[in-house]
Formats: C-alpha cells, structure tokens, sequence
C-alpha cells in the first residue's frame, strides 16, 4: 500500500513507535515481510565496500543507520556493491517536524544526497537482491567471453557488474585469477 500511495505521489507517515528500523521499512515502500537490520555501515571506505559486497547477494531488506555527512559516501558504496538501479529509500528525521523519505533506485538517492545537505537523524533501506541475482562466480565465464570479444577485463567486469547487481571489485578479481589459471599463470594483460 506504501509503495501504490508513493507511486501515486501521495504524502506517507508513521507514527511514532518504539524503533526507527520498523518505521523506515514501514514508510519505505519496500518488501517489508522479511529484513534484516544492519546498524551502522563501516565508516572506513574498504571496510564499508567489504561489508556491502558480502550483502550484495542478501535477499531480504536491508535497513541501516547513517550520520548525516556519511550518506552521500554510504550511498555511493551501496551503489558500487548493489548496483546503481537497486530500490531504496533514505528516511531522515522519521516522526519529526521536517521528516522526508526519498525513494528510488540507489543512482537517484546518490544524486539527492549530493544535490542537498543532508541533516539529522538518517536510515537508508535498500531491497533486498532480486531472485534471479547471480552469483559472482557465475558471472566469471561471460566476463571472459567480453574480453575474448576485445573489452578490457576491467571495463567488462564492471560493466557486467553493474547489470546483475554484484561487486565489481569481487567479479574482477575473481576474472582474474579464472583468466590466470586458463593461462596456465602467464601475465593477464588484455587489450
């Protein structure tokens, strides 16, 4: 219902309950049925882009807690690990005089963020991975058939990445070692 009065631009709110995690995945829009609840993303951008890369593939919904100058930072690594097409919403000062919920795929919410200095108290919820989300190690074999065709590996990696919504930096390095091994340990250099 939360997703139809969103789509229908109409104004959504909660009341104020015991836990700002349920209100977020309540005013959200998103798949509330199952979640889990991630607290606060690791500040340090290699552990954050580790943390999000081993939850690209999690099906459920995903709540987090962010300070306000980390949002933008936060969203951009959701994006990377995610993909930039993947359903969010970023709900500040839920219950609050100025409250806002801000829905979208990960791209549009990176752009807000940017655009406009996010103040107070911030959940972002992100959809869980689709059902038919591949698994990294599936991806490794179409990487390879891209570079066989001319892309660079890295270019190919993260663009295939992108698409099916897995960590670019996870499907490369992976392509490389798979690529290594099919060259019996011999330099990977492509064009």
């Amino acid at each position: 219902m939360v997703a139809a009065c969103a789509a229908a631009d109409l104004h959504v709110t909660s009341v104020p309950g015991p836990s700002a995690v349920i209100t977020a995945l309540a005013v959200s829009g998103l798949a509330s049925d199952r979640f889990t609840f991630e607290g606060f993303a690791p500040r340090k951008p290699g552990e954050r882009a580790r943390a999000f890369a081993a939850l690209s593939g999690e099906p459920r919904t995903m709540v987090f807690f962010e300070s306000p100058h980390r949002t933008a930072s936060t969203l951009t690594s959701m994006a990377e690990a995610f993909g930039h097409d993947r359903q969010a919403a970023v709900c500040r000062e839920l219950t609050k005089t100025y409250e806002e919920v801000v829905r979208g795929p990960l791209r549009d919410l990176l752009e807000w963020a940017v655009d406009k200095e996010v103040r107070g108290e911030v959940c972002l919820v992100v959809s869980g991975a689709p059902a038919d989300s591949a698994r990294v190690e599936d991806l490794v074999d179409e990487v390879l058939a891209r570079v066989a065709a001319g892309e660079r590996l890295k270019s190919a990696a993260s663009a295939l990445a992108k698409e099916r919504g897995v960590s670019s930096r996870d499907l490369y390095e992976l392509s490389v070692r798979s690529k290594a091994v099919s060259l019996g340990g011999r330099s990977v250099d492509t064009p």
